[in-house]
């Protein structure tokens, strides 16, 4: 049975149409309500599949509670404007905010029908699909936004998100990361994963049919939780918002739902999908420049890289000094540098927008080291962890201890490089895959073990095996879970346990991304 909402502010319209026609017939259950607001107020906590509201109301017009429901409460239920009034205008601003159909007083029954069974139709097809449809759909389309995150896509990925979006209108990659203020060192990693997954369902929730643009548990740092999706400038548009302005109401809408304290970050626009991974490029730095700026809930790269006040200076020299001691790994260097940095800082008056720029030249310069001593791995994600993990632990972000500190942990990792720590380490970690597979096995226990930069040991791992360290280990997982369930008499969630999967769902979920179909569905094929 389907929920209607019948809402105008005369009575005797209102039994009218309750009148008029047998609705439980039809399939549907009547609610009403006499105006706009008392409608509003209704929805907001009960489900409705159909609304057929009245245009010209007091307190809260027809038009106002479908664009209100459309931009806050972020629903697409059908909405159905009901009207004396014949002008082309109304119904030209109600589609416009996807009203499903519009008709005039006085209302015949053979058209409240054919509305009726017009709608009932457009909801059989869209709950028509399996879970497993669903769910299988939404393992590709990761498997194919990280290959365009990380360039590496085929003329097939190219056509299937030609098939879902415009794929060559503006598009930038946006971030959404759990801040470390929920990061308490009480807080287990389970627990950030389960505050995580209530951040993936609020937003997913807020991008509707967009969702499927959205991947939870993006970076291979075990040290991040965040979840990233493309935003394209039809979303906006639909809304008549600006990218600023939909993706800031995005934002508060998480905040208004969680009661986390969450970051966003907006990469640059980039002309088409073709060109999304500069844009998942310029948000790695965003996220590793972040812990050098004011904190703020979102960034958007282009305001951060804009520089166009007049006068401002680079302390060239004393950074030189800095990066010098960098590349040569002597601490005490790194402090009387960046003891020095900070003087000459003091006596030019420090800005914001003179700090940003000289933070900038630093990282710039850090990375191009780095890039020299292989270019094959994403510096800029290895200095974004990097920037991370050195302002735990009560270190404020961005201040002269936090500058030290990732100096130190930088000057280490180019150590690394040059010693190209690959070599046989890889194997060595491939054996404790296999030997440890079902223990909470993590790349920061084994980057401790090895002596080895947690961050690069992830880049390593991806350009040899084509995956990340945690896909390595899920492939794994996942092998010996079908190797059970065609051998053993387990549950589903028994199976799950014995190869280090906490979380049922989530395993399912996993499974289907590497099998193509459920557990059960696996287990009832042998």
């Amino acid at each position: 049975m389907l929920e209607v909402l019948l809402v105008d502010d005369e009575p005797f319209i209102l039994q009218g149409l309750q009148l008029l026609i047998d609705w439980e017939k039809e399939g549907y259950h009547i609610t009403t309500a006499s105006n706009g607001k008392e409608a509003y107020t209704y929805i907001s906590s009960h489900t409705v599949d159909l609304i057929i509201s009245d245009i010209k109301m007091p307190v809260m017009s027809g038009i106002e509670l479908l664009k209100r429901i459309r931009t806050e409460l972020r629903q697409d239920t059908y909405f159905v404007i009901l009207s004396g009034y014949a002008e082309f205008g109304y119904a030209q601003e109600a589609l416009r905010f996807n009203c499903t159909d519009y008709i005039l007083k006085p209302v015949e029954s053979e058209q409240l029908l054919e509305i009726l069974r017009k709608v009932s139709a457009m909801n059989d097809a869209k709950t028509s699909r399996t879970q497993e449809d669903i769910k299988k759909e939404k393992a590709y389309m990761e498997r194919t936004l990280m290959r365009l995150f990380s360039g590496k896509y085929d003329d097939n990925d190219l056509q299937y998100i030609s098939e879902k979006t415009d794929a060559d209108e503006g598009k930038c990659y946006v971030e959404i990361q759990l801040d470390e203020q929920n990061s308490a060192e009480e807080t287990s990693d389970d627990d950030k994963k389960a505050m995580l997954a209530k951040i993936y369902a609020i937003a997913t929730e807020y991008l509707k049919e967009d969702s499927i643009f959205c991947i939870r548990d993006i970076s291979d740092s075990e040290q991040v939780y965040d979840i990233g999706f493309i935003y394209s400038e039809s979303m906006g548009r639909r809304l008549h918002f600006t990218m600023k302005e939909y993706l800031i109401n995005f934002l508060k809408y998480l905040q208004n739902n969680t009661d986390y304290s969450i970051t966003v970050l907006v990469g640059k626009t980039v002309t088409g999908i073709r060109n999304i991974s500069k844009s998942y490029g310029t948000a790695n730095m965003l996220h590793s420049l972040q812990g050098f700026r004011e904190k703020k809930n979102i960034y958007f790269y282009e305001e951060e890289y804009k520089v166009s006040e007049t006068g401002l200076i680079i302390c060239k020299k004393q950074l030189d000094s800095l990066i010098a001691a960098i590349e040569q790994g002597e601490h005490i260097g790194i402090r009387k540098c960046v003891d020095e940095f900070y003087e000459e800082m003091q006596k030019t008056g420090i800005t914001g927008s003179t700090m940003n720029l000289n933070i900038n030249y630093l990282l710039f310069q850090l990375i191009h080291l780095a890039s020299e001593l292989d270019s094959e791995v994403n510096q800029e994600e290895i200095l974004r962890i990097i920037s991370e993990t050195t302002s735990e632990e009560g270190i404020s972000r961005g201040g002269k201890a936090h500058l030290c500190r990732m100096a130190y942990a930088y000057g280490e990792y180019l150590s690394q490089l040059r010693k190209n720590v690959s070599r046989g380490l890889l194997g060595d970690i491939e054996g404790e895959i296999k030997k440890n597979y079902a223990s909470n096995l993590t790349l920061k226990d084994l980057s401790e073990k090895y002596y080895v930069n947690s961050a690069y040991l992830g880049q390593l791992f991806r350009r040899k095996y084509g995956c990340s360290f945690k896909d390595c280990l899920n492939k794994k997982r996942i092998e010996e879970a079908a190797r059970l369930l065609r051998k053993t008499d387990m549950k589903i969630y028994e199976v799950a346990e014995s190869v280090g999967y906490k979380d049922a769902d989530y395993f399912v979920n996993k499974f289907i991304e590497a099998m193509g179909c459920t557990p059960t569905k696996y287990k009832k094929n042998y």
